[in-house]
């Protein structure tokens, strides 16, 4: 017995011990599990907010293109053409502008029918402003454009031959002159802009791109510098009327080269690293490298021309000039059957002696718009898109 209770005493010690280290590595085990569990939750915790702010942008985003998508259709200021212009006189237009994927909405659009008189005929103006930079250059090409080039086309007039290449020119010139005076002349009542809040300002860090063309009875005038683009489809085929100014190009670049300037390869071809267009209205900072002067071109109108594109590049990186004229078209086919001879006041007839609604037209063209920027979306453009289509289908 008492060698039995020797050995119980003997044991006793070994026995607690293996009980307490079995406590300890319970008790670390609990602590790493606790640990675990802290840390999933944690990353539960992120991934969820995570997820909501992903949730917001991505409804601000959306919200942001919504709203810009309804600014289709017939100029606000202007008030639609149908309305307040003689139809027989004025072609049928629609616009989309959006502002895609970018946070700031920077491109402008301009339409201005019956802008110019001359004699009996009325020419009607249309213009496409891609800013860079901030929206202000855009803006005021948009406000002003029109404008200038109404101005010189008085002071240039003689008879009937008008020097469009020179109108042009100068009007460029003076909205480049007013880009680079912007800073002294704005009102100081109006909110500071986006530009003029960076230290040092910057208001000499902004341009913007412009193709505008002058659309009369007889010709279509096209101004541009920069990127932004016009394009005509004359019997199902696309006719560019102008041509973008990229530095890589190898007139532009011998240009660059030729004042002292470099191209530099950085994301694509840009002046000095900075600009990926070789022609804009402003961008005081990178004169005289990138000029505001435009290229012309003028082109007879004919019985077989169906539209006019006006476009900023967040339409033309994605979709082709033939993509784009094809689109136009499609929508000219589905906006409803021509109608009858005995049409009621409002149409005008065709050659084909077949009478087309004006409405229809103007829904065609608004339609196209909006139908061509949604492409654009779709295709992931990552610029804003602004696109004008004008309907020179004859005897609309």
């Amino acid at each position: 017995m008492a060698e039995i209770c020797c050995q119980e005493a003997k044991s006793t010690p070994a026995t607690v011990a293996t009980v307490s280290a079995s406590v300890a590595a319970a008790a670390v085990a609990s602590s790493v599990i606790d640990r675990r569990r802290r840390r999933l939750e944690m990353k539960r915790f992120r991934l969820a907010s995570d997820l909501e702010e992903s949730a917001a942008e991505y409804a601000r985003a959306g919200k942001r293109q919504r709203l810009a998508r309804t600014v289709s259709g017939s100029c606000p200021d202007a008030g639609s053409a149908s309305q307040l212009q003689d139809p027989d006189r004025c072609p049928r237009y629609g616009f989309s502008s959006v502002c895609g994927r970018r946070r700031e909405m920077e491109d402008a659009v301009s339409v201005r029918p019956d802008f110019l008189t001359t004699g009996s005929s009325k020419s009607h103006f249309f213009g496409v402003f891609d800013g860079h930079g901030c929206s202000h250059v855009a803006t005021t090409c948009q406000d002003l454009m029109h404008e200038a080039v109404a101005e010189e086309h008085q002071k240039a007039c003689s008879g009937e031959e008008v020097a469009w290449k020179e109108v042009m020119e100068r009007s460029f010139a003076r909205l480049d002159e007013r880009a680079a005076n912007w800073a002294t002349t704005r009102s100081r009542e109006e909110p500071a802009c986006r530009c003029e809040q960076k230290m040092p300002s910057r208001c000499d860090h902004v341009g913007s791109t412009a193709v505008v063309a002058v659309v009369s009875p007889t010709q279509l005038v096209v101004g541009n510098a920069g990127d932004s683009r016009a394009v005509l489809s004359r019997a199902g085929v696309p006719v560019p009327l102008s041509v973008d100014h990229k530095p890589d190009r190898p007139d532009e670049l011998e240009r660059i080269q030729a004042a002292g300037g470099r191209v530099i390869y950085w994301d694509g071809a840009r002046v000095l690293g900075v600009l990926a267009m070789s022609r804009a209205i402003g961008d005081g900072y990178l004169k005289p490298f990138v000029t505001a002067e435009p290229e012309v071109t003028i082109t007879e109108r004919s019985d077989e021309d169906e539209c006019l594109i006006l476009a900023s590049d967040g339409l033309w990186d994605v979709v082709t000039n033939e993509m784009a004229c094809d689109v136009v078209r499609a929508c000219f086919r589905s906006n409803g059957p021509p109608e009858p001879e005995h049409a009621e006041v409002g149409t005008s007839s065709s050659a084909n002696g077949v009478i087309i609604s004006k409405a229809e037209s103007d829904k065609a063209c608004s339609d196209a718009a909006m139908l061509l920027a949604k492409l654009a979306l779709a295709r992931r453009s990552s610029d804003n898109v602004s696109v004008v289509v004008v309907d020179l289908r004859r005897g609309l």
